[in-house]
């Protein structure tokens, strides 16, 4: 039995369990073998031990004025004075000012699918939308008169060629 485990111990599980590379099973093979042999939950500490010595001694240490700073910005945040939320509030079609026990805050309907928008802003959302069509069919246009312009380059090319071929080098 003790051969067992010292196989187990020796086959680099523990290592690949500590390393984050083991399967599923293994990890389970891992912990059971650890329940059930006090000489696998040894090496398991050892191994463990070992690894927090590899960490620290990788580790880098942040600078000297970090904790510096750090102190000096929770001594602003809880120096600073706390200041209460003005309420939004909204102008009313019938011109009423809101009560000042209600604050006059943005009313949501659930029932609703659509959302309410500023007239000014529906003008504006429309005069973008046309000038949005205006620039795209001014493209096309361009685009098309710029390709029948490239044909008539290429045809007015062969024919340059033709008029050279057809006349007498002198």
């Amino acid at each position: 039995m003790e051969s067992k485990v010292k196989e187990f111990i020796e086959s680099g599980i523990l290592e690949a369990y500590f390393t984050g590379s083991a399967t599923a099973e293994e990890e389970q093979e891992v912990l059971s073998m650890k329940q059930a042999y006090p000489e696998v939950q040894q090496e398991f500490e050892l191994l463990e031990q070992d690894m927090l010595k590899l960490a620290d001694l990788m580790a880098v240490p942040p600078p000297p004025s970090l904790w510096n700073r750090i102190e000096d910005n929770i001594n602003e945040i809880t120096v600073r004075t706390t200041q209460q939320p003005q309420p939004y509030r909204e102008y009313h079609e019938s011109h009423q000012q809101a009560s000042p026990k209600q604050p006059g805050y943005i009313e949501v309907d659930a029932q609703n699918t659509h959302m309410r928008v500023h007239k000014v802003w529906r003008w504006v959302f429309a005069a973008v939308f046309i000038l949005g069509k205006i620039f795209l069919a001014t493209a096309i246009y361009f685009y098309l008169e710029n390709r029948q312009a490239q044909e008539n380059i290429k045809e007015l090319k062969q024919q340059l060629r033709q008029t050279q071929q057809v006349q007498p080098r002198q």
